[in-house]
Protein backbone atom coordinates (compact mmCIF):
# COMPACT_ATOMS: atom_id res chain seq x y z
CA UNK A 1 0.00 0.00 0.00
CA UNK A 2 1.36 3.08 -0.99
CA UNK A 3 2.08 4.46 2.80
CA UNK A 4 2.66 8.57 1.19
CA UNK A 5 -1.34 8.67 0.78
CA UNK A 6 -1.73 6.55 3.90
CA UNK A 7 0.22 9.68 5.62
CA UNK A 8 -1.79 12.37 3.33
CA UNK A 9 -5.35 10.69 4.62
CA UNK A 10 -4.05 10.74 8.87
CA UNK A 11 -2.88 14.61 8.00
CA UNK A 12 -5.72 15.65 6.28
CA UNK A 13 -8.23 13.91 8.66
CA UNK A 14 -6.90 15.21 11.56
CA UNK A 15 -8.29 18.76 10.67
CA UNK A 16 -11.87 19.36 11.94
CA UNK A 17 -13.78 20.70 9.19
CA UNK A 18 -17.01 20.90 6.51
CA UNK A 19 -16.99 19.09 3.70
CA UNK A 20 -18.47 18.72 0.92
CA UNK A 21 -19.24 19.45 -2.22
CA UNK A 22 -20.90 22.08 -2.05
CA UNK A 23 -23.60 24.86 -0.74
CA UNK A 24 -20.77 26.43 1.94
CA UNK A 25 -23.12 29.19 3.15
CA UNK A 26 -25.32 28.95 5.75
CA UNK A 27 -28.24 30.20 4.19
CA UNK A 28 -31.78 30.92 5.31
CA UNK A 29 -35.75 32.14 5.06
CA UNK A 30 -38.61 32.43 7.70
CA UNK A 31 -38.86 30.29 9.97
CA UNK A 32 -41.84 30.32 12.41
CA UNK A 33 -40.96 26.39 13.96
CA UNK A 34 -39.75 27.68 17.79
CA UNK A 35 -40.54 30.78 19.34
CA UNK A 36 -37.70 32.60 21.05
CA UNK A 37 -37.94 31.89 24.68
CA UNK A 38 -37.02 28.01 24.22
CA UNK A 39 -33.39 29.34 23.79
CA UNK A 40 -31.05 26.95 25.79
CA UNK A 41 -34.04 25.76 27.32
CA UNK A 42 -35.29 22.89 25.00
CA UNK A 43 -32.11 20.78 25.70
CA UNK A 44 -33.72 19.22 29.62
CA UNK A 45 -32.75 16.16 31.57
CA UNK A 46 -35.88 14.89 29.40
CA UNK A 47 -34.95 15.21 26.20
CA UNK A 48 -31.91 17.01 24.49
CA UNK A 49 -32.81 18.83 21.08
CA UNK A 50 -30.37 20.40 18.68
CA UNK A 51 -31.12 23.19 16.43
CA UNK A 52 -29.66 23.78 13.15
CA UNK A 53 -29.97 25.12 9.93
CA UNK A 54 -29.75 23.10 6.57
CA UNK A 55 -29.95 26.53 4.56
CA UNK A 56 -31.98 24.72 1.74
CA UNK A 57 -34.29 21.73 1.16
CA UNK A 58 -32.04 19.04 0.02
CA UNK A 59 -31.77 18.14 -3.66
CA UNK A 60 -32.53 14.93 -3.00
CA UNK A 61 -32.16 12.15 0.03
CA UNK A 62 -31.29 9.35 -2.84
CA UNK A 63 -27.26 8.92 -1.99
CA UNK A 64 -27.09 8.42 -5.69
CA UNK A 65 -28.56 12.04 -6.76
CA UNK A 66 -28.00 14.42 -3.63
CA UNK A 67 -24.36 15.27 -4.31
CA UNK A 68 -24.16 18.52 -2.33
CA UNK A 69 -24.20 19.73 1.62
CA UNK A 70 -27.60 19.95 1.72
CA UNK A 71 -28.71 16.64 1.45
CA UNK A 72 -25.23 14.80 2.06
CA UNK A 73 -25.01 16.52 5.33
CA UNK A 74 -28.39 15.47 6.93
CA UNK A 75 -28.20 12.12 5.07
CA UNK A 76 -24.86 11.67 6.97
CA UNK A 77 -26.47 11.38 9.79
CA UNK A 78 -30.02 9.22 8.76
CA UNK A 79 -27.74 6.26 6.84
CA UNK A 80 -24.47 4.50 6.99
CA UNK A 81 -21.86 2.93 5.31
CA UNK A 82 -19.57 0.02 5.55
CA UNK A 83 -17.25 2.26 7.29
CA UNK A 84 -17.91 5.39 8.86
CA UNK A 85 -15.64 8.69 10.51
CA UNK A 86 -14.96 8.13 14.10
CA UNK A 87 -14.34 11.02 16.24
CA UNK A 88 -10.89 11.32 14.90
CA UNK A 89 -11.71 11.66 11.84
CA UNK A 90 -10.58 7.99 10.76
CA UNK A 91 -12.39 5.51 8.61
CA UNK A 92 -13.39 2.90 11.18
CA UNK A 93 -16.32 -0.14 11.05
CA UNK A 94 -19.79 0.57 10.57
CA UNK A 95 -22.22 -1.59 9.08
CA UNK A 96 -19.10 -3.48 8.65
CA UNK A 97 -17.90 -5.30 11.44
CA UNK A 98 -15.22 -6.08 10.16
CA UNK A 99 -13.01 -6.22 6.85
CA UNK A 100 -9.83 -7.55 4.94
CA UNK A 101 -7.61 -6.61 2.24
CA UNK A 102 -5.85 -9.05 -0.57
CA UNK A 103 -2.19 -8.70 -0.72
CA UNK A 104 -2.44 -6.86 -4.03
CA UNK A 105 -4.71 -4.57 -2.52
CA UNK A 106 -7.24 -4.75 -4.96
CA UNK A 107 -9.71 -7.13 -3.00
CA UNK A 108 -11.96 -5.67 -0.16
CA UNK A 109 -14.24 -8.21 1.80
CA UNK A 110 -16.52 -6.77 4.15
CA UNK A 111 -18.28 -9.03 6.96
CA UNK A 112 -21.39 -7.05 8.00
CA UNK A 113 -22.40 -6.60 11.25
CA UNK A 114 -26.13 -7.32 12.58
CA UNK A 115 -27.99 -4.57 11.74
CA UNK A 116 -31.47 -3.25 10.98
CA UNK A 117 -33.34 -0.98 8.45
CA UNK A 118 -35.88 1.63 10.51
CA UNK A 119 -38.18 -0.54 9.22
CA UNK A 120 -36.93 -3.47 11.10
CA UNK A 121 -35.59 -5.21 8.15
CA UNK A 122 -31.80 -6.32 8.26
CA UNK A 123 -29.34 -5.01 6.38
CA UNK A 124 -27.87 -7.05 3.79
CA UNK A 125 -24.95 -7.50 1.67
CA UNK A 126 -27.27 -7.53 -1.45
CA UNK A 127 -28.54 -3.62 -0.11
CA UNK A 128 -24.84 -2.52 -0.77
CA UNK A 129 -24.57 -4.19 -3.97
CA UNK A 130 -28.03 -2.81 -4.98
CA UNK A 131 -27.00 0.23 -3.95
CA UNK A 132 -23.74 0.54 -5.20
CA UNK A 133 -25.01 -0.73 -9.05
CA UNK A 134 -27.95 1.64 -8.53
CA UNK A 135 -25.59 4.25 -8.23
CA UNK A 136 -23.43 2.86 -11.13
CA UNK A 137 -26.46 2.69 -13.43
CA UNK A 138 -26.56 5.21 -16.45
CA UNK A 139 -30.35 5.83 -16.08
CA UNK A 140 -30.23 7.05 -12.67
CA UNK A 141 -28.20 9.94 -14.10
CA UNK A 142 -26.41 9.70 -10.80
CA UNK A 143 -23.86 12.86 -9.96
CA UNK A 144 -21.65 11.01 -8.01
CA UNK A 145 -21.35 7.86 -10.35
CA UNK A 146 -17.39 9.21 -11.04
CA UNK A 147 -16.59 8.27 -7.32
CA UNK A 148 -17.09 4.90 -8.55
CA UNK A 149 -16.06 4.15 -12.32
CA UNK A 150 -12.47 5.60 -11.10
CA UNK A 151 -11.40 3.22 -8.98
CA UNK A 152 -14.16 0.07 -9.10
CA UNK A 153 -13.63 -2.59 -12.15
CA UNK A 154 -15.90 -3.32 -14.50
CA UNK A 155 -17.97 0.54 -13.05
CA UNK A 156 -16.97 2.57 -16.00
CA UNK A 157 -18.04 0.34 -18.59
CA UNK A 158 -21.16 -0.39 -16.78
CA UNK A 159 -21.97 2.97 -16.11
CA UNK A 160 -21.11 4.41 -20.02
CA UNK A 161 -23.43 1.66 -21.43
CA UNK A 162 -20.69 -0.68 -22.98
CA UNK A 163 -20.64 -3.38 -20.16
CA UNK A 164 -23.58 -4.50 -18.09
CA UNK A 165 -24.08 -4.85 -13.90
CA UNK A 166 -22.55 -8.39 -14.03
CA UNK A 167 -19.58 -6.93 -15.41
CA UNK A 168 -18.85 -4.36 -11.82
CA UNK A 169 -16.44 -6.26 -9.48
CA UNK A 170 -19.48 -6.02 -6.37
CA UNK A 171 -21.07 -9.05 -4.91
CA UNK A 172 -22.57 -10.37 -1.91
CA UNK A 173 -20.88 -13.67 -1.16
CA UNK A 174 -23.97 -14.35 1.33
CA UNK A 175 -26.22 -12.07 3.16
CA UNK A 176 -23.14 -10.83 5.20
CA UNK A 177 -19.95 -10.89 3.07
CA UNK A 178 -20.13 -7.80 0.53
CA UNK A 179 -16.46 -8.02 -2.20
CA UNK A 180 -15.63 -5.50 -4.43
CA UNK A 181 -12.34 -5.88 -6.68
CA UNK A 182 -10.77 -2.70 -7.77
CA UNK A 183 -8.84 -1.68 -11.21
CA UNK A 184 -5.59 -0.75 -9.09
CA UNK A 185 -4.42 -0.27 -5.05
CA UNK A 186 -6.01 2.67 -3.76
CA UNK A 187 -5.08 3.85 0.03
CA UNK A 188 -8.04 6.33 -0.06
CA UNK A 189 -10.43 3.71 -0.48
CA UNK A 190 -12.16 3.27 2.86
CA UNK A 191 -12.40 6.96 3.72
CA UNK A 192 -14.11 7.22 -0.03
CA UNK A 193 -16.31 5.00 0.58
CA UNK A 194 -17.76 6.61 3.97
CA UNK A 195 -19.23 8.66 1.69
CA UNK A 196 -23.37 8.81 1.29
CA UNK A 197 -22.58 8.02 -2.60
CA UNK A 198 -21.71 4.25 -0.77
CA UNK A 199 -24.42 3.79 1.42
CA UNK A 200 -26.51 0.32 1.15
CA UNK A 201 -30.37 0.79 -0.08
CA UNK A 202 -32.86 -1.28 0.76
CA UNK A 203 -33.82 -3.53 -1.99
CA UNK A 204 -37.39 -4.78 -0.90
CA UNK A 205 -38.14 -0.99 -0.17
CA UNK A 206 -37.10 0.60 -3.56
CA UNK A 207 -38.24 -1.92 -5.50
CA UNK A 208 -41.65 -1.63 -3.74
CA UNK A 209 -41.69 1.85 -3.66
CA UNK A 210 -39.19 3.62 -5.99
CA UNK A 211 -39.62 6.92 -4.65
CA UNK A 212 -39.11 5.85 -1.05
CA UNK A 213 -36.48 8.39 -0.23
CA UNK A 214 -38.54 11.68 -1.34
CA UNK A 215 -40.77 11.79 2.45
CA UNK A 216 -40.89 11.01 5.60
CA UNK A 217 -43.28 8.56 5.95
CA UNK A 218 -41.55 6.00 3.39
CA UNK A 219 -38.07 6.74 3.95
CA UNK A 220 -35.94 4.12 5.22
CA UNK A 221 -32.60 4.50 6.95
CA UNK A 222 -30.23 2.47 9.36
CA UNK A 223 -27.75 5.27 10.66
CA UNK A 224 -27.79 7.31 14.12
CA UNK A 225 -31.30 8.87 13.56
CA UNK A 226 -34.58 8.43 12.07
CA UNK A 227 -36.17 10.68 9.44
CA UNK A 228 -39.05 11.82 11.57
CA UNK A 229 -41.05 14.55 9.88
CA UNK A 230 -40.14 16.50 6.41
CA UNK A 231 -42.02 19.53 5.65
CA UNK A 232 -40.11 19.89 2.23
CA UNK A 233 -38.89 23.63 1.97
CA UNK A 234 -39.22 24.49 5.81
CA UNK A 235 -37.93 22.38 8.59
CA UNK A 236 -36.96 18.07 8.70
CA UNK A 237 -36.89 16.36 11.91
CA UNK A 238 -34.83 13.21 13.20
CA UNK A 239 -35.05 11.34 16.28
CA UNK A 240 -32.89 9.48 17.69
CA UNK A 241 -32.79 5.61 16.15
CA UNK A 242 -33.16 2.99 18.82
CA UNK A 243 -32.19 0.16 16.75
CA UNK A 244 -29.00 1.50 15.37
CA UNK A 245 -26.35 -0.52 16.43
CA UNK A 246 -24.31 1.72 18.22
CA UNK A 247 -26.93 3.56 19.91
CA UNK A 248 -25.62 4.13 23.24
CA UNK A 249 -22.73 7.01 21.61
CA UNK A 250 -25.43 9.22 19.99
CA UNK A 251 -26.44 11.09 22.91
CA UNK A 252 -29.00 13.34 21.18
CA UNK A 253 -32.87 12.42 21.33
CA UNK A 254 -33.94 14.88 18.30
CA UNK A 255 -32.50 17.02 15.95
CA UNK A 256 -34.35 19.97 14.34
CA UNK A 257 -33.21 21.44 10.74
CA UNK A 258 -34.42 24.87 9.34
CA UNK A 259 -34.00 25.78 5.55
CA UNK A 260 -32.80 29.45 5.98
CA UNK A 261 -31.03 30.15 3.13
CA UNK A 262 -30.33 33.88 4.61
CA UNK A 263 -26.87 34.45 7.29
CA UNK A 264 -28.67 37.77 8.53
CA UNK A 265 -31.87 35.82 9.12
CA UNK A 266 -30.14 32.47 10.29
CA UNK A 267 -27.83 34.80 12.59
CA UNK A 268 -31.25 36.58 14.07
CA UNK A 269 -32.56 32.89 15.20
CA UNK A 270 -28.96 32.47 16.46
CA UNK A 271 -29.49 35.26 18.63
CA UNK A 272 -33.33 34.49 19.89
CA UNK A 273 -32.51 30.95 20.68
CA UNK A 274 -34.14 29.47 17.16
CA UNK A 275 -30.79 28.12 16.54
CA UNK A 276 -28.04 26.17 18.24
CA UNK A 277 -25.25 27.16 15.54
CA UNK A 278 -25.39 29.58 12.80
CA UNK A 279 -23.09 30.98 10.23
CA UNK A 280 -21.91 34.25 10.30
CA UNK A 281 -23.26 37.11 8.14
CA UNK A 282 -20.09 38.76 6.62
CA UNK A 283 -21.26 42.26 7.35
CA UNK A 284 -20.83 41.55 11.11
CA UNK A 285 -17.63 39.13 10.68
CA UNK A 286 -15.23 41.75 11.51
CA UNK A 287 -17.14 41.97 15.32
CA UNK A 288 -18.36 37.89 15.46
CA UNK A 289 -15.18 36.49 14.40
CA UNK A 290 -13.86 37.60 17.68
CA UNK A 291 -16.98 36.18 19.91
CA UNK A 292 -16.42 33.51 22.81
CA UNK A 293 -18.84 31.19 20.72
CA UNK A 294 -17.21 31.32 17.01
CA UNK A 295 -15.61 28.36 15.36
CA UNK A 296 -13.50 28.65 12.98
CA UNK A 297 -11.96 25.81 10.62
CA UNK A 298 -10.47 25.03 7.37
CA UNK A 299 -11.67 23.25 4.95
CA UNK A 300 -11.03 21.21 1.33
CA UNK A 301 -12.59 23.02 -0.89
CA UNK A 302 -12.63 26.22 -3.54
CA UNK A 303 -14.93 28.49 -4.54
CA UNK A 304 -14.81 29.29 -8.38
CA UNK A 305 -16.92 30.52 -11.35
CA UNK A 306 -17.64 28.09 -14.41
CA UNK A 307 -17.16 29.62 -18.21
CA UNK A 308 -19.76 27.69 -20.35
CA UNK A 309 -17.01 27.15 -23.47
CA UNK A 310 -20.07 26.10 -25.90
CA UNK A 311 -21.41 29.72 -25.49
CA UNK A 312 -19.64 32.77 -26.75
CA UNK A 313 -17.50 34.20 -26.08
CA UNK A 314 -16.87 31.97 -23.77
CA UNK A 315 -15.73 29.49 -26.81
CA UNK A 316 -12.25 31.92 -27.19
CA UNK A 317 -9.49 30.62 -24.43
CA UNK A 318 -8.52 34.14 -24.21
CA UNK A 319 -11.07 35.97 -23.65
CA UNK A 320 -11.83 33.56 -20.49
CA UNK A 321 -8.68 33.88 -19.30
CA UNK A 322 -8.73 37.89 -19.90
CA UNK A 323 -11.63 37.21 -17.01
CA UNK A 324 -9.95 35.10 -15.13
CA UNK A 325 -7.01 37.76 -14.79
CA UNK A 326 -9.32 40.55 -14.69
CA UNK A 327 -11.10 39.38 -11.35
CA UNK A 328 -9.01 40.30 -8.13
CA UNK A 329 -9.85 37.71 -5.60
CA UNK A 330 -7.85 39.38 -2.74
CA UNK A 331 -10.66 42.18 -2.91
CA UNK A 332 -13.25 39.67 -2.78
CA UNK A 333 -11.02 37.53 0.51
CA UNK A 334 -10.55 40.89 2.34
CA UNK A 335 -14.00 43.03 1.76
CA UNK A 336 -16.71 40.91 0.92
CA UNK A 337 -16.39 37.21 2.11
CA UNK A 338 -13.80 38.49 5.29
CA UNK A 339 -13.67 35.22 6.83
CA UNK A 340 -9.73 34.65 6.22
CA UNK A 341 -10.21 32.46 3.17
CA UNK A 342 -6.97 32.16 0.81
CA UNK A 343 -6.96 32.96 -2.48
CA UNK A 344 -7.23 30.40 -5.17
CA UNK A 345 -4.03 30.72 -6.77
CA UNK A 346 -4.82 27.14 -8.27
CA UNK A 347 -7.95 24.89 -8.14
CA UNK A 348 -6.42 21.88 -5.98
CA UNK A 349 -6.90 23.41 -1.87
CA UNK A 350 -4.50 23.23 0.63
CA UNK A 351 -3.58 20.24 2.55
CA UNK A 352 -2.78 17.54 0.42
CA UNK A 353 0.88 16.08 0.92
CA UNK A 354 2.74 14.70 -1.98
CA UNK A 355 5.47 11.88 -1.48
CA UNK A 356 8.39 14.17 -0.80
CA UNK A 357 5.79 15.80 2.34
CA UNK A 358 5.31 19.05 0.52
CA UNK A 359 1.42 20.52 0.01
CA UNK A 360 0.28 20.00 -3.41
CA UNK A 361 0.21 23.53 -3.73
CA UNK A 362 3.56 24.78 -1.99
CA UNK A 363 4.72 22.37 -5.30
CA UNK A 364 2.58 23.56 -7.80
CA UNK A 365 3.29 26.95 -6.84
CA UNK A 366 0.77 30.06 -8.22
CA UNK A 367 -1.28 29.38 -11.52
CA UNK A 368 -3.24 32.21 -11.71
CA UNK A 369 -3.31 36.00 -10.25
CA UNK A 370 -4.97 39.29 -10.68
CA UNK A 371 -3.69 41.33 -13.40
CA UNK A 372 -5.34 44.24 -14.98
CA UNK A 373 -2.67 44.39 -18.00
CA UNK A 374 -2.80 41.07 -19.16
CA UNK A 375 -6.33 40.84 -18.72
CA UNK A 376 -6.99 43.81 -21.17
CA UNK A 377 -4.30 42.45 -23.51
CA UNK A 378 -5.75 39.06 -24.02
CA UNK A 379 -9.33 40.26 -24.17
CA UNK A 380 -7.81 42.68 -27.25
CA UNK A 381 -6.17 39.77 -28.55
CA UNK A 382 -9.28 37.52 -28.35
CA UNK A 383 -11.71 39.51 -29.61
CA UNK A 384 -9.59 40.08 -32.49
CA UNK A 385 -9.46 36.18 -32.61
CA UNK A 386 -13.26 36.46 -33.54
CA UNK A 387 -13.29 38.85 -35.41
CA UNK A 388 -15.36 41.03 -32.84
CA UNK A 389 -15.56 44.43 -32.34
CA UNK A 390 -18.34 44.34 -29.61
CA UNK A 391 -18.25 41.44 -27.02
CA UNK A 392 -21.24 39.41 -26.92
CA UNK A 393 -23.33 39.93 -23.86
CA UNK A 394 -22.37 38.35 -20.76
CA UNK A 395 -24.94 37.26 -17.94
CA UNK A 396 -23.33 35.94 -14.41
CA UNK A 397 -25.20 33.71 -12.38
CA UNK A 398 -24.79 32.69 -8.91
CA UNK A 399 -27.39 30.89 -6.72
CA UNK A 400 -29.70 32.68 -4.09
CA UNK A 401 -27.43 33.60 -0.66
CA UNK A 402 -26.97 37.37 0.48
CA UNK A 403 -23.40 36.59 1.02
CA UNK A 404 -23.17 35.38 -3.02
CA UNK A 405 -24.94 38.64 -4.05
CA UNK A 406 -22.54 40.32 -2.95
CA UNK A 407 -19.54 38.45 -4.42
CA UNK A 408 -21.07 38.43 -7.97
CA UNK A 409 -21.80 42.36 -7.47
CA UNK A 410 -17.93 42.72 -7.20
CA UNK A 411 -17.36 40.92 -9.75
CA UNK A 412 -19.58 42.87 -11.96
CA UNK A 413 -17.87 45.74 -10.76
CA UNK A 414 -14.45 44.43 -11.64
CA UNK A 415 -14.88 43.39 -14.87
CA UNK A 416 -16.14 46.66 -16.03
CA UNK A 417 -13.45 49.03 -14.43
CA UNK A 418 -10.82 46.93 -15.84
CA UNK A 419 -11.99 45.21 -19.10
CA UNK A 420 -15.06 48.13 -19.77
CA UNK A 421 -17.34 44.95 -19.73
CA UNK A 422 -21.28 45.05 -18.79
CA UNK A 423 -21.78 42.32 -17.44
CA UNK A 424 -25.79 41.12 -15.82
CA UNK A 425 -26.11 39.48 -12.74
CA UNK A 426 -29.28 37.42 -11.85
CA UNK A 427 -29.49 34.48 -9.39
CA UNK A 428 -32.28 31.63 -8.98
CA UNK A 429 -32.86 29.43 -5.89
CA UNK A 430 -30.13 26.17 -5.09
CA UNK A 431 -31.77 23.46 -7.04
CA UNK A 432 -32.83 25.30 -10.04
CA UNK A 433 -29.57 26.79 -10.45
CA UNK A 434 -27.42 23.35 -10.44
CA UNK A 435 -29.92 21.93 -13.03
CA UNK A 436 -29.67 24.69 -15.53
CA UNK A 437 -25.71 24.85 -14.90
CA UNK A 438 -25.55 20.92 -15.18
CA UNK A 439 -27.93 21.57 -18.34
CA UNK A 440 -25.16 23.86 -19.92
CA UNK A 441 -27.70 26.80 -19.85
CA UNK A 442 -25.66 29.09 -17.91
CA UNK A 443 -23.19 31.13 -19.34
CA UNK A 444 -20.50 32.52 -16.12
CA UNK A 445 -21.50 30.81 -13.13
CA UNK A 446 -20.83 30.50 -9.38
CA UNK A 447 -19.58 27.10 -7.97
CA UNK A 448 -18.22 25.26 -5.21
CA UNK A 449 -16.30 22.49 -4.68
CA UNK A 450 -15.53 20.08 -1.24
CA UNK A 451 -13.31 17.51 -1.27
CA UNK A 452 -14.81 14.09 -1.39
CA UNK A 453 -11.86 12.02 -0.42
CA UNK A 454 -8.69 12.66 0.64
CA UNK A 455 -6.55 13.36 -2.64
CA UNK A 456 -5.67 15.98 -5.76
CA UNK A 457 -7.44 13.52 -8.33
CA UNK A 458 -10.67 14.51 -6.76
CA UNK A 459 -11.00 18.08 -7.86
CA UNK A 460 -9.87 17.70 -10.91
CA UNK A 461 -11.07 14.82 -11.95
CA UNK A 462 -14.54 16.89 -12.11
CA UNK A 463 -13.16 18.01 -15.48
CA UNK A 464 -12.42 14.85 -17.57
CA UNK A 465 -14.48 14.84 -20.79
CA UNK A 466 -16.64 12.34 -19.86
CA UNK A 467 -18.01 13.76 -16.59
CA UNK A 468 -20.68 15.81 -17.56
CA UNK A 469 -22.77 15.85 -14.51
CA UNK A 470 -19.65 17.40 -12.57
CA UNK A 471 -17.80 19.13 -15.61
CA UNK A 472 -20.55 21.68 -16.13
CA UNK A 473 -18.67 23.70 -18.80
CA UNK A 474 -18.36 21.61 -22.45
CA UNK A 475 -14.65 21.87 -21.81
CA UNK A 476 -12.52 18.81 -23.52
CA UNK A 477 -9.00 18.37 -23.50
CA UNK A 478 -7.84 14.57 -24.50
CA UNK A 479 -4.10 15.08 -23.04
CA UNK A 480 -6.02 16.32 -19.23
CA UNK A 481 -7.91 12.90 -19.70
CA UNK A 482 -5.35 10.99 -20.61
CA UNK A 483 -3.38 12.58 -17.49
CA UNK A 484 -6.26 11.98 -15.01
CA UNK A 485 -6.38 8.24 -16.84
CA UNK A 486 -2.68 7.79 -16.30
CA UNK A 487 -2.81 9.15 -12.29
CA UNK A 488 -5.84 6.54 -11.68
CA UNK A 489 -3.45 3.22 -12.66
CA UNK A 490 0.29 4.72 -11.53
CA UNK A 491 1.43 2.69 -8.61
CA UNK A 492 4.35 4.56 -7.84
CA UNK A 493 3.97 7.39 -5.87
CA UNK A 494 5.92 10.54 -7.07
CA UNK A 495 5.11 9.79 -11.26
CA UNK A 496 1.62 9.86 -10.14
CA UNK A 497 1.74 13.03 -7.93
CA UNK A 498 3.55 14.45 -11.08
CA UNK A 499 0.97 13.59 -13.73
CA UNK A 500 -1.97 15.42 -11.32
CA UNK A 501 0.63 17.92 -10.76
CA UNK A 502 0.60 18.54 -15.02
CA UNK A 503 -3.35 18.11 -15.14
CA UNK A 504 -4.21 21.13 -12.64
CA UNK A 505 -1.85 23.06 -14.70
CA UNK A 506 -3.42 22.42 -18.22
CA UNK A 507 -6.97 23.11 -16.33
CA UNK A 508 -6.29 26.48 -15.19
CA UNK A 509 -4.06 27.56 -18.53
CA UNK A 510 -6.98 26.75 -20.86
CA UNK A 511 -9.73 28.56 -18.18
CA UNK A 512 -12.79 26.71 -18.55
CA UNK A 513 -12.69 28.02 -14.43
CA UNK A 514 -11.33 30.74 -12.64
CA UNK A 515 -10.97 30.00 -8.58
CA UNK A 516 -11.65 32.69 -6.34
CA UNK A 517 -10.88 31.40 -3.09
CA UNK A 518 -10.34 28.47 -0.73
CA UNK A 519 -12.56 27.50 1.49
CA UNK A 520 -12.45 27.75 5.43
CA UNK A 521 -15.59 27.88 7.68
CA UNK A 522 -16.73 29.81 10.31
CA UNK A 523 -20.63 29.57 12.41
CA UNK A 524 -21.88 30.68 15.58
CA UNK A 525 -22.00 27.79 18.00
CA UNK A 526 -23.75 27.42 21.22
CA UNK A 527 -21.45 27.20 24.42
CA UNK A 528 -23.77 23.79 25.42
CA UNK A 529 -22.91 22.50 22.36
CA UNK A 530 -20.56 20.11 21.93
CA UNK A 531 -18.77 17.44 19.27
CA UNK A 532 -20.05 18.32 16.27
CA UNK A 533 -17.61 16.81 14.03
CA UNK A 534 -16.87 18.77 10.92
CA UNK A 535 -14.58 16.85 8.63
CA UNK A 536 -11.89 17.81 5.70
CA UNK A 537 -13.56 15.48 3.58
CA UNK A 538 -16.42 14.46 4.58
CA UNK A 539 -20.09 15.62 5.92
CA UNK A 540 -21.20 16.70 9.24
CA UNK A 541 -21.50 14.50 11.84
CA UNK A 542 -24.06 14.61 14.79
CA UNK A 543 -23.28 10.79 16.07
CA UNK A 544 -21.39 12.54 18.89
CA UNK A 545 -22.91 15.82 19.29
CA UNK A 546 -24.19 16.40 23.00
CA UNK A 547 -26.04 19.81 24.16
CA UNK A 548 -25.95 20.06 27.78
Amino acid sequence: MKKWLSLLLLSLLTIVLVACTANEETESKDSEEKPAENADTESTDEEKVLYLNNANEPTSFDPSIGFDSVSWDPLNNLMEGLVRLDKNLEPKEAMAEKYEISEDGLTYTFTLRDAEWTNGDPVTAGDFVYGWLHMLNPETASYSAFLGTGYIEGAQAYNEGTGDASGVAIKAIDEKTFEVKLISPFDGFLAMITLPTFFPVNEKVATATPDWFANADTFVGNGPFKLDTWSHEEKMTFVKNDTYWDKDSVKLDRVEWAMVNDTNTSYQMYQTGELDVTGIPSNLADTLLDDPEAIVYDMAGTHFYRFNVTKEPFTNKKIRQAFSYAINAQEIVDYVVKTGNKVADGFVAYGFKGPDGKDFRETQGSLIGFDADKAKQLLEEGMAEEGWDTLPAVELSYNTSDVLKSVAETMQSQLKQVLGVDVSIQNSEWAVFREEQVALNLQFSRSTFGHDYADPINALENFTSDNDAMNRTGWKNPQFDELIKKARAEVDAQTRWNYLLDAEKILIEDAPLVPLYFYNGSVLQKSNVTDIVRPAVGSIELKYADKK
